[in-house]
């Protein structure tokens, strides 16, 4: 047994208290049945149960695909048929939508994604017209910007935006309100997907902050991952996440469908949501109804299963990050106002 002496006081080596560790973990679990919970990954905490407080926008359930607001406090909702953005004042009523008469003609064929930048004008990336559409906030066109099959979009300054295509030599686009394209960047993966794993329309999708942050979500790799970007293409951090951490709990592997001759693997866990928080630039992303919290430097501070006051889980396709509260919007189940978990920072960030 290697011991080391510090100030008189005797250490084991590194490799025996793992090994201890490891043998009481062991007890733990033969005395008292305790089995970690899905997710579960050492020197980690555990997952926290947060309960939705309240169902909000009633009237938008299935289709729920894009939620955001603007300094205003408006609300801007794009869910199916995706031809119609919906506008909410701060109550949760219903004040128009877009296009509308100041549109004045212009339509949407099918929106895969919309934006809303500091200044209050709508982005929209129109993937049926191949176009990214700019709105003001009283609905009239401001342009309509030729992009071949935009898939997803975040609205920068300047009337600027980033768009991931469907095919492109990059991960994003930087688009003028002229047509200009600025500039293109982003690196494949680091790591290749899979062999036999099924192949996505696009290679990731863009989250921004309406201002100049922009979180790169990669959607086709086996672990997810996220990139961070500024407006200009430089890489502040990437992360990725075991995909082992998000297995099925054990009552669902039991159900899982057998094939003729085979099991059906489980499915390959993906972020759905991601937002960006406005004032600590802080990131929250969803997979399934597990929900992540990111300091700015990429670093995992927290996860969070959520669910319904009745208990269903809520697995999000939308997220929205407002100063004292989170929305989290599931397709069919609804949107879903969740208190902010944890208190905010004395700091704020600077643009």
């Amino acid at each position: 047994m290697h011991l080391q002496s510090f100030d008189g006081v005797k250490l084991l080596s590194p490799m025996l208290r793992h090994t201890t560790r490891l043998v009481s973990m062991a007890i733990l679990v033969v005395l008292s049945g305790w089995f970690p919970p899905a997710g579960f990954a050492q020197d980690q905490a555990f997952t926290r149960e947060i309960e939705a407080r309240a169902r909000v926008f009633p009237e938008v359930g299935p289709g729920i695909s894009s939620l955001k607001r603007d300094a205003g406090g408006r609300y801007y909702l794009l869910a199916a048929p995706a031809n119609t953005v919906l506008i909410y004042d701060g109550d949760g009523n219903r004040i128009g939508q877009i296009p509308n008469a100041q549109s004045h003609g212009a339509q949407i064929l099918y929106a895969s994604d919309i934006d809303v930048d500091v200044d209050g004008r709508l982005f929209v990336a129109d993937r049926g017209a191949n176009a990214v559409k700019i709105f003001s906030a009283d609905g009239s066109l401001l342009a309509t910007v030729p992009v071949v099959t935009p898939m997803s979009i975040a609205a920068l300054s300047g009337l600027e935006f980033a768009a991931t295509l469907l095919r492109s030599d990059h991960l994003l686009s930087v688009f003028s309100a002229q047509g200009t394209l600025v500039r293109a960047f982003g690196e494949g993966p680091r790591a290749k997907p899979k062999q036999g794993d099924r192949e996505q329309l696009s290679p990731g999708h863009v989250y921004g902050d309406g201002r100049s942050q922009i979180a790169f979500v990669f959607t086709d790799l086996p672990d997810p991952a996220i990139r961070r970007y500024d407006r200009f293409g430089y890489a502040a951090w990437e992360t990725s996440l075991p995909a082992s951490q998000f297995e099925p709990a054990r009552e669902a592997r039991q159900w899982t469908k057998v094939t003729i001759g085979s099991q059906a693997p489980p499915p390959r866990p993906v972020i759905r949501a991601l937002a960006i928080d406005p004032e600590t630039e802080e990131i929250w992303a969803a997979i399934g109804s597990e929900l992540l919290h990111f300091d700015k430097d990429g670093n995992r501070r927290a996860a969070y299963q959520t669910s319904t006051k009745q208990g269903a889980r809520i697995e999000s396709t939308a997220l929205l990050i407002e100063h004292d509260r989170i929305l989290i919007a599931d397709d069919p189940k609804g949107i879903f106002d969740f208190a902010l978990p944890e208190a905010r920072r004395e700091t704020s960030p600077t643009h």
